[in-house]
């Protein structure tokens, strides 16, 4: 057994079970006056802390909707969702909402910011309902520092490009500490250099013993992935 596999069973042991794990879960979208769409059928992922897992495949294959499934933004048609133990099926929105907060870094495929806050107030937003701002204000500015966008920190988001807008909204995710980060193509608006930086940070992060579900078809995060699961 491998130093790896003994640190990854001795989190799983410590925080109650995978990061994510999903168990014969099925996507489908409802049509009016016809039946419904079936995307995904009887999918299973177990991601423990320190691994990366990448969702592969062309667009339309299912990526996107397996990763908002998996971070409890849209319930399955049926199958289960665990994070770290906890089923979040069937759990009150407001429930799941406040758990996602902290177990969960999400960076959807825009970045998206939110208008007339600065870079560092969108970093700062997962800490405004504990009112933990002030006590968070120097990891959000290192944060964006780490991500090369540090001297955008006062600027708004119609000031950023599309790729320092993607690289502020990743610091958000991190900004808790959370047990996984859950990325929808976080590569797709960055050159190849800051891309590539940007996957050596998730391996750094893998490294510190945070799981990262991404999906992707950049190949480059896709070789770099531990794992990954090939949709078509």
């Amino acid at each position: 057994m491998t130093d790896t596999t003994t640190m990854q069973d001795a989190a799983a042991a410590a925080y109650g079970g995978a990061a994510v794990a999903l168990r014969s879960v099925t996507i489908q979208f409802e049509r009016p006056g016809s039946e419904p769409l079936q995307i995904v059928d009887g999918y299973d992922l177990t991601l423990e802390r320190g691994q990366m897992h990448c969702l592969a495949g062309r667009s339309g294959s299912g990526k996107t909707s397996i990763l908002r499934v998996a971070a409890g933004l849209v319930p399955p048609a049926a199958g289960t969702v665990r994070w770290e133990g906890l089923e979040i099926t069937g759990l009150a929105d407001d429930v799941v909402t406040a758990r996602r907060r902290t177990h969960i870094g999400y960076l959807d495929q825009r970045g998206s910011l939110v208008p007339g806050l600065t870079a560092l107030e969108n970093v700062l937003l997962p800490a405004v309902p504990d009112r933990r701002t002030r006590e968070l204000s120097r990891r959000a500015r290192d944060l964006l520092h780490r991500l090369g966008v540090g001297a955008r920190a006062t600027h708004y988001p119609e000031r950023l490009s599309g790729g320092e807008r993607q690289r502020v909204a990743f610091a958000r995710a991190l900004l808790l500490e959370p047990a996984i980060i859950m990325a929808d193509e976080p590569t797709a608006s960055l050159d190849r250099e800051t891309a590539d930086q940007l996957i050596g940070l998730l391996g750094e992060l893998v490294a510190d013993g945070i799981a990262v579900l991404v999906a992707s078809h950049d190949p480059h995060l896709i070789e770099a992935a531990g794992s990954r699961t090939q949709l078509s």
